[in-house]
């Protein structure tokens, strides 16, 4: 196994176990740790072993981080909606 994968699952393993623990903040702070270390994870990945296993360990991110994906597709729709809005 490559070290992007080994480190891409210890980031995995991480998520989770920080998602097991009580917060009064919802979480945020290690949301944006989380995603600030997995994007050039993500990369690196992809780098190593291919677009394939590159997706699949975007998949995995996402459904691990999925509050923080569904605020950004919510945040690109409004921001398609203002600019068609532009456009009339």
């Amino acid at each position: 196994m490559s070290l992007s994968l080994v480190l891409a699952l210890c980031w995995l393993v991480a998520a989770n176990v920080i998602g097991m623990f009580p917060s009064k903040r919802n979480h945020w702070p290690a949301a944006y740790a989380l995603i600030a270390i997995g994007i050039p994870l993500v990369g690196y990945v992809t780098y190593e072993n291919g677009p394939m296993v590159g997706l699949i360990a975007l998949a995995a991110g996402a459904s691990i981080l999925r509050w923080p994906v569904f605020y950004l597709w919510r945040w690109l729709r409004h921001l398609g909606r203002a600019q068609g809005n532009k456009a009339e």
